[in-house]
């Protein structure tokens, strides 16, 4: 199952930045083992997971953290959002950063994509941990779309990346605070994405099937001026 989040990032940033697509080398061909991709210690992957939104938000949020056999409720929300940082391995299948231990990608889904959008990648961190290769991670996804266990976005799913602290991969380093709304596959155009001025930037996973709107934002998580830096 493919995270929704960073593999529309992917994407994206391969279809906005010809360059950067030049630089990705194939540099991480094996996941590194578990505890690269941890966070030092559980409260300060609580705190960084809560920086993917507005306190307002992530303060009432559930939080999940990374364990043994993968992601596991650390703090109980009340209301409905799900806060995490998500790894690497949510990128799309042939992205040259998939098992980047660096990457640390906080993000915020607000009740209807925890619902509809979070299960996959939750699933896909248990493949990921299990030593499932990406080979046999495609295998599965096609099968859990053939068996419909990998669900449509509920209208209305967004999620939240607004971390300053957050690092996306050597390619797209901090990026930019954004927020994405999920669909199943729908024309970008619609929605005025990708067009000359337009504030609204689209990818599309054919893997899962689902169309990732970016919008891009003018501060971060802690209301300070956003400034792109990779």
């Amino acid at each position: 199952m493919i995270r929704p989040g960073l593999c529309g990032l992917a994407l994206l940033l391969g279809a906005i930045g010809p360059a950067w697509a030049d630089d990705a080398k194939p540099a991480y061909p094996v996941r590194a083992p578990l505890e690269k991709y941890r966070v030092a210690s559980a409260s300060e992957e609580i705190a960084l997971s809560r920086s993917a939104a507005p306190i307002s938000i992530s303060g009432d949020a559930s939080v999940l953290t990374l364990g043994d056999h993968g992601y596991e409720t650390a703090l109980k929300g009340k209301n409905g959002f799900v806060c995490l940082v998500q790894r690497s391995w949510g990128a799309g299948f042939d992205d040259a950063e998939f098992w980047n231990p660096k990457l640390r990608s906080p993000i915020c889904f607000n009740p209807a994509a925890a619902r509809t959008v979070l299960p996959a990648y939750l699933k896909r961190t248990e493949w990921a941990i299990a030593g499932v290769s990406r080979a046999d991670m495609i295998k599965r996804t096609s099968a859990e779309l053939a068996a419909n266990r990998i669900a449509t976005p509920e209208p209305g799913a967004v999620a939240f990346m607004m971390s300053k602290q957050g690092y996306l991969g050597d390619v797209a380093g901090h990026w930019h605070p954004h927020l994405m709304f999920f669909f199943a596959h729908v024309d970008a155009h619609d929605w005025g994405a990708d067009l000359h001025g337009s504030p609204v930037l689209a990818a599309r996973d054919d893997s899962e099937r689902i169309t990732t709107f970016f919008v891009l934002l003018p501060t971060w998580s802690d209301g300070t001026p956003a400034v792109e830096t990779h």
